[in-house]
C-alpha cells in the first residue's frame, strides 16, 4: 500500500512537468497582429525586414514578419511556407531559377540574390499562401510601401 501511495505521489508530481510538452492553444487577434505589426515596423533591419517568432512547437512555428522593401530569394527544401498576409501589399514570385544560390541557415536552405523567371502574385490583406518545399521564392515591396504576414512553417512529408 505505502509503494502505491509512493507511485501515486510521484505521477502527481510528474504529471504537470509532462503537460508543459504538450502543444497549447493559441490565438491571435487581428488587433494583437497590428500591434506586432506596428512594433516590427520600428525595427527594420538592413535586408528591409523584422520578424519575431509567435510560437515555436518543435516541429513547426509561427513568425510575423514586416517587410518594407524586397526580400532575398530563398528555397526550402523539406520546409513548408504558409504565409497569411495581415497588411500592406506586395508581390510574391514562386519559382524560376535562384541566382547565385548559398547555403542559408540549415540543411537544404538556401538564399540567392535573385530570381530568374518565375509566376508572379499579387499579395494584399487576407491573402493565404501555401509555398512548397524545393520551391525558390522571393517578396517583392513597392517603393515607400510595407507587407506584414504571419508566417507557418512545418516540415514537408
Amino acid at each position: 500500500m505505502m509503494t502505491l501511495m509512493r507511485l501515486l505521489a510521484a505521477a502527481l508530481l510528474i504529471a504537470p512537468l509532462l503537460a508543459a510538452d504538450t502543444p497549447r492553444f493559441a490565438q491571435w487577434k487581428a488587433a494583437e497582429l497590428k500591434q506586432h505589426e506596428a512594433a516590427l515596423s520600428k525595427n527594420v533591419g538592413p535586408d528591409h525586414s523584422a520578424r519575431e517568432t509567435l510560437a515555436d512547437y518543435g516541429d513547426h512555428r509561427f513568425r510575423m514578419l514586416y517587410r518594407d522593401g524586397d526580400g532575398f530569394p530563398e528555397q526550402h527544401d523539406n520546409i513548408v511556407d504558409v504565409v497569411m498576409v495581415q497588411g500592406g501589399e506586395g508581390t510574391l514570385v514562386l519559382g524560376g531559377k535562384m541566382i547565385n544560390p548559398k547555403a542559408g541557415g540549415g540543411a537544404g536552405e538556401y538564399v540567392g540574390t535573385s530570381l530568374e523567371g518565375g509566376e508572379r502574385h499579387a499579395l494584399g490583406p487576407g491573402d493565404v499562401l501555401h509555398i512548397p518545399a524545393k520551391i525558390p521564392h522571393s517578396f517583392l515591396v513597392p517603393a515607400g510601401k510595407h507587407i506584414a504576414y504571419v508566417l507557418l512553417k512545418f516540415p514537408a512529408r
